[in-house]
């Protein structure tokens, strides 16, 4: 039975209308609407409708795949977004689903080790120190952000979309936490997304909390994201007085972040006068650091989906399988691992991970 929710995500993915892809078809657009709503095409709507979308045939006949409500989901920059990049990047947050749910199958992955910090909303910061604690990570830096994240079984995928409105989003599924990121931002911005959607796992969505307001709940995730990269004490330890931006960005490697979020960490940490504080912002983006980062750190890749693709590899399973096996364009499969498992290793690495026979 064709299924008119792959339909959706398809049409979603390719950023169209209901009226652009029947135009892109040549049906109408009351032809598309009923397909949509359920009603069963006859086999000529069907190839013209797979003919438009570039989707594999077997793809619209599998079962209802995960569909991501927005409100069951986190996006920053929501204000900002256009419709179309909205359903494009849930119907992302399908396909992902769909590939972790194939990769499940075959590799025993780390199990979520996050806690419900709901009751912290108003004090994320207390929150991040509450989630260090329970990782036992104490105050020091995080070496490697995505893979501290995978080893607590956040499912870490791309985002890959071409806008600069979609940064990052989160949510829960079947009871596992996933965060996508848009790899198009710099290195720096990328570790705060997924800092900032780390706050909202926890303080927002664990365990069918209570969400807050957006605004609300987007400054706790930013708080939070502030205090888990870049802890109190671990600053006054590392940073004397500053004066200046070049301090700033001599000492932002520590922590890889933008050299923008640590001139605002300090003067929230009462380290940095709100006077001095703004004289280096300004000196900063005189300098670039208000829209890039001239001196930026490594971008961070998936040690977990580098073991599962290294592993596969060994066996003669490529990504163009995986593909194949969840009747999926190749480039949806390569859009949700984009940038994310640099160059393929020689030979599976070891790891946290267990190939299922």
């Amino acid at each position: 039975m064709f299924c008119a929710e792959r339909l959706k995500v398809a049409r979603h993915r390719k950023k169209l209308s209901g009226k652009q892809l029947a135009e892109a078809s040549g049906l109408t657009e009351v032809t598309v609407s009923k397909v949509e709503n359920g009603h069963q095409p006859d086999e000529a709507t069907i190839e013209k409708l797979i003919n438009a979308l570039g989707y594999p045939r077997a793809f619209f006949f599998m079962d209802r795949p995960e569909i991501l409500e927005p409100r069951s989901v986190s996006f920053r920059s929501l204000k900002k977004m256009k419709a179309a990049e909205r359903n494009a990047s849930l119907a992302a947050g399908s396909n992902g689903i769909a590939l972790y749910q194939w990769v499940d199958e075959r590799f025993k992955l780390p199990a979520p080790d996050l806690i419900d910090l709901s009751r912290e909303q108003e004090r994320p910061e207390v929150a991040a120190r509450l989630l260090r604690q329970h990782w036992g990570i104490g105050d020091r830096p995080i070496g490697n952000i995505l893979r501290l994240f995978e080893s607590k079984g956040i499912r870490v995928l791309s985002l890959s979309e071409n806008t600069q409105n979609v940064d990052a989003y989160s949510f829960w599924n079947a009871d596992h936490p996933y965060i996508f990121l848009n790899q198009r931002k710099t290195a720096e911005r990328s570790n705060f997304d997924a800092a900032h959607e780390l706050g909202h796992l926890v303080l927002h969505f664990h365990a069918q909390a209570e969400s807050a307001p957006e605004d609300d709940a987007e400054r706790q995730a930013n708080q939070f994201a502030s205090a888990f990269l870049m802890p109190e004490a671990d600053l006054k330890n590392s940073i004397g007085q500053i004066y200046s931006s070049s301090q700033i960005i001599k000492a932002k490697v520590r922590w890889k972040v933008s050299a923008m979020a640590l001139a605002m960490r300090l003067n929230q940490a009462g380290m940095l006068s709100d006077w001095n504080h703004r004289s280096i912002v300004i000196d900063l983006g005189q300098r670039g650091y208000r829209t890039g980062e001239p001196l930026g750190v490594e971008r961070e890749a998936s040690t977990l989906l580098a073991k599962v693709f290294a592993a596969l590899w060994s066996r003669g399973i490529t990504k163009s399988d995986i593909a194949n096996d969840l009747n999926l364009p190749w480039d949806e499969v390569e859009s949700l691992v984009f940038g994310l498992t640099g160059p393929a290793p020689a030979r599976p690495a070891k790891g946290n991970i267990t190939l299922i026979n």
